[in-house]
């Protein structure tokens, strides 16, 4: 199974958010699980943010190789689940054919389908308070997909 992240730039908030869910996966041993992410508005090859690569640095993950590229058809067709950062991110997701596999993050997570929060322009703090809010969505998240796949769901 794959699951993809998507935000606009492809430089904060879905970056972080396929460096959590890896290393979650990793600590977790779920098997057959990747990740990638993607942005709606991508400059291709762009690195992370410098926030987002300090912050993701505090808590042992790199993301020093991320590169950035924009939400294709063929990243929605490769991905099982799609889970966006908001609410245009999962309109432009689904208009590339991901309906019925697309989501917001916080929906998915928690049935409380609300954006999470930009990071991008703000300082370190703002960028720490995203981190956890990401940490704590994909941990719920991954407890979704272990347990629909405990029940043999999808």
């Amino acid at each position: 199974m794959h699951l993809l992240f998507v935000c606009t730039g492809n430089t904060c908030r879905s970056p972080l958010a396929e460096v959590i869910a890896r290393h979650l996966i990793a600590d977790r041993a779920i098997p057959d699980l990747t990740v990638g992410s993607a942005g709606t508005s991508a400059w291709a090859d762009s690195t992370a943010s410098d926030g987002a690569l300090l912050v993701a640095l505090e808590h042992g993950l790199n993301l020093g190789d991320h590169r950035s590229r924009a939400l294709a058809q063929e990243l929605v067709n490769n991905a099982q689940i799609i889970l966006t950062m908001g609410p245009h991110h999962l309109d432009r997701a689904e208009a590339l054919g991901g309906t019925g596999r697309s989501w917001m993050l916080t929906d998915y997570a928690a049935g409380e389908p609300r954006p999470v929060s930009d990071p991008f322009g703000g300082d370190l703090d703002v960028y720490r308070s995203t981190f956890v809010e990401l940490e704590q969505a994909i941990d719920a998240v991954l407890d979704r997909i272990v347990a629909d796949r405990s029940r043999g769901a999808r």
